[in-house]
């Protein structure tokens, strides 16, 4: 007997067919993934401007006086162990001078400098964007020193039409440094660490670390200090009206006073910011409030990360000289106090 079934044939099209569920709910994913991105690409700068901050604009409802910060070492890329700037940003500061070089309100320009010094390159570009500002606006710029205005600090205030330094202010510090250059070569030897360097040129490793320095190479390193120190001996002489020579007879790296600098002729007065302030106003009869121009990250990784520490890996006498190395070498060439930073 012959037995005669009935078939579904739309169901077995069906079964036959699994990947046309998969399609739509593919097609379905696809669909959500668009309209999230058309919606992130509607609210993206909120939330950019969230999770990792925004610059202000400087907030003046008419002319004002603008108060830039230097703080700390005058360097670029400064960041903490998650990668979140940390004091003075430089490009950041270069940009303020610009956006007050196009501002109509903008009637001043008053530094505020309490740094050790810093970079060579750092400090320069900094002085010259101050006597781009001055020269294309014709604006007075003024330099209120804090604690200290050392090296670099005074480099940067050099371009200042008056220096006021606090009568508890160190400046000066007028050389420069290479930093220190260790030879650790006695070290690896007593723990059996040997190293090859492959170089092309006699000189291309010079500043190693695990080498002797040469004379010739030392003649080198001094050659770039000395046209560092030349280039800011004659900023000095040409920005404060003295003779190269005077300047070059205390120049010679070492800290002054208020006191000790006004009777140098290396500031104009002793006193306060506000000091600064009225006397600016004064001078150049002007009437604007006094905006702070300060770099602040408002992001939400700082708020989130900002109070995390981590600890210290490092230990024993190898890890903790490898550390002052690695901290005195930080910069190539620099204007900057080693006291002080």
């Amino acid at each position: 007997m012959t037995e005669i079934r009935e078939y579904d044939i739309e169901a077995m099209n069906q079964e036959k067919k699994p990947g046309k569920k998969r399609l739509r709910k593919s097609l379905m994913v696809f669909g959500c993934i668009i309209v999230g991105i058309v919606i992130l690409a509607l609210i993206g700068n909120g939330i950019k401007n969230t999770m990792f901050g925004q610059e202000k604009d400087i907030a003046a409802n008419g002319p004002y006086i603008a108060t830039l910060y230097v703080e700390g070492s005058i360097m670029s890329g400064q960041s903490d162990t998650f990668g979140l700037p940390v004091g003075y940003q430089h490009n950041w500061t270069l940009n303020k001078i610009d956006e007050m070089i196009a501002d109509t309100n903008n009637q001043g320009l008053i530094l505020f400098v309490d740094s050790p010094g810093g970079g060579v390159y750092e400090s320069d570009e900094l002085y010259l964007k101050l006597k781009e500002y001055k020269d294309k606006t014709g604006r007075p710029v003024y330099s209120a020193m804090g604690s200290m205005a050392a090296s670099g600090g005074y480099y940067i205030s050099a371009a200042a039409d008056k220096i006021f330094a606090n009568r508890n202010t160190w400046t000066g510090s007028i050389g420069v440094t290479i930093g220190t250059l260790y030879d650790i070569s006695g070290l690896l030897d007593r723990y059996g660490i040997k190293t090859e360097t492959i170089t092309a040129g006699r000189n291309k490793a010079m500043g190693s670390s695990v080498e002797p320095m040469t004379e010739e190479q030392k003649a080198i390193f001094q050659s770039l200090v000395d046209d560092a120190y030349d280039q800011f001996t004659g900023i000095v002489a040409e920005e404060r009206n003295l003779s190269l020579p005077d300047v070059k007879a205390l120049a010679d790296g070492r800290i002054y006073t208020a006191k000790q600098a006004l009777d140098l002729g290396l500031v104009d007065d002793i006193g306060t910011f506000k000091d600064a302030v009225d006397d600016m106003r004064a001078s150049y009869d002007l009437s604007g409030e006094v905006i702070d121009v300060v770099y602040q990250d408002n992001s939400f990784w700082r708020s989130f990360l900002g109070g995390v520490q981590i600890p210290d890996l490092k230990n024993g006498d190898v890890s903790a000289l490898m550390e002052v190395i690695e901290k005195d070498q930080h910069f190539p060439i620099s204007y900057e106090c080693e006291l002080l930073k």
